[in-house]
């Protein structure tokens, strides 16, 4: 089964590490300029998984959550990451203002977390993820 077989039929972890090692894994076989809108509450793994995908990508810098800055760029050996967190935007017309596109040069990976903040500025063929805690502190990775 591929990694984005077992990301549609649902992936559980029982770690940060292993969270890392599924997002590195599909970080392998992302079409290059391919938008990751990140879906979930607080504390589900979001930050982490986009750790993974750095990992995956080949990006030697420490990824932290962009909270306050909103955005981080990442160079990769072949694609660029851009790390969005969108969780402190009122309205899109802050993100208009950011000139995120200007970073949007091929070859990209957009990981967004808290799309459902940059409204119709998200890529339409953006592919979503669900993260969420199940069981515990185990945590659960769906690909819709």
């Amino acid at each position: 089964m591929t990694i984005l077989e077992k990301l549609r039929a649902g992936i559980t972890t029982a770690s940060a590490a292993e969270t890392r090692a599924r997002a590195a894994e599909l970080a392998a076989v992302l079409p290059p300029d391919t938008a990751l809108a990140l879906h979930g509450d607080m504390g589900v793994g979001k930050t982490t998984f986009v750790q993974g995908l750095a990992q995956g990508l080949g990006v030697r810098e420490q990824v932290t959550s962009p909270t306050f800055a909103i955005y981080s760029v990442y160079p990769g050996s072949v694609i660029k990451l851009v790390h969005l967190d969108a969780y402190r935007l009122e309205n899109t017309y802050q993100l208009e203002e950011l000139l995120l596109e200007e970073f949007l040069v091929s070859p990209w990976c957009l990981a967004i977390e808290w799309p459902e903040k940059t409204g119709a500025w998200l890529p339409k063929k953006a592919w979503h993820l669900t993260l969420a805690i199940v069981e515990g502190d185990k945590h659960r990775i769906v690909l819709r």
